[in-house]
């Protein structure tokens, strides 16, 4: 009898034990960002928003080269990754991958430009589980990851491009490639689009420029909230548009690096369809986002932004 009260006791002593072992947390989603961060203001806002969600893993961030902008100085690929030191110092990421990427854009189809991000962008593809893919966001230039698939085609089965580039008609499935991002490397957006079985989906200029901020209410979100959201407003205030001459006082911002990731983040808030790839590149699908929440992509943005401050020390 005694055996029987001893064997019950420790039984019950695991059954305690196991009821009060907490359950594991589900993996976080990895992402891999790739943007030319100094170009405008919203790919600050985009990363920032990025880097806030507490169910993803950002395991690195890519410098992408804008040559062609008038503002950019001698080395366009450099500007972007100062600024992605200084947000992840303000942001206390001291170990965040932070790869150097491709000074220039791609000279054809064949040669890739090998650089730190390209190495990085196969190395993460590697670590992958077996089924698994990395998604990597594309923010400015396709030069750093044509490159990495360019180097080694291995990858293509290992991960998925979410992509902000040119522009598209809905309608008559009409693309325009005449717009900045891929303007800064046109082969680059064509290399991506002629690789089969490369998974990829395209947040467009003409979808994403619905995504707008308004001065006023950043202020109220920024306004004294500590170094990160300093920097974030002397961005806006400081960065001098040179595509227009309207809004001079620049009360507003279209936000078109953030739209790609709060769909990203909140798939819910976006309506995303595939489509036939232009008549010039390989025959496949590609999902494209047709239509935005813009007030639920605004709201989700600045929530994540406050939860992250107040989370901080």
């Amino acid at each position: 009898m005694l055996s029987f009260f001893r064997s019950s006791s420790i039984l019950c002593f695991f059954l305690g034990v196991l009821a009060c072992t907490p359950e594991p947390e589900p993996p976080k989603q990895k992402l891999l960002i790739d943007a030319d961060t100094a170009n405008e203001v919203d790919d600050l806002f985009a990363i920032v928003g990025a880097l806030a969600e507490p169910e993803w893993e950002v395991v690195g961030i890519t410098s992408a080269q804008f040559h062609i902008s008038p503002l950019t100085g001698d080395s366009s690929v450099w500007e972007s990754q100062q600024i992605n030191e200084d947000i992840a110092r303000l942001m206390s990421l001291p170990d965040l991958p932070l790869p150097l990427g491709c000074p220039e854009p791609l000279q054809d189809t064949i040669h890739p430009i090998p650089s730190p991000a390209t190495d990085f962008i196969i190395a993460q593809a590697h670590q992958m589980p077996e089924g698994e893919k990395l998604p990597i966001v594309i923010l400015g230039s396709c030069t750093n990851v044509a490159s990495a698939i360019l180097v080694d085609p291995t990858i293509i089965p290992k991960v998925s491009v979410s992509y902000l580039g040119f522009w598209h008609d809905t309608t008559d499935n009409h693309y325009d490639k005449k717009e900045f991002n891929s303007g800064n490397d046109t082969l680059a957006v064509n290399v991506l689009l002629n690789t089969p079985g490369l998974a990829m989906e395209v947040m467009t200029a003409t979808t994403s420029q619905r995504l707008v901020f308004r001065k006023k209410v950043v202020d109220q979100y920024l306004t004294g909230k500590g170094a990160l959201a300093a920097y974030l407003q002397n961005r806006w205030e400081t960065y001098e548009r040179w595509w227009t001459q309207e809004d001079p006082e620049k009360t507003a911002w279209i936000m078109w690096d953030v739209a790609i990731i709060e769909a990203l983040i909140h798939p819910e808030m976006a309506e995303r369809r595939l489509y036939p790839t232009p008549p010039e590149n390989y025959p496949r699908e590609i999902g494209i986002y047709a239509a935005i929440d813009t007030a639920a992509m605004e709201a989700g943005f600045w929530e994540r932004f406050t939860a992250w401050q107040a989370a901080q020390p």
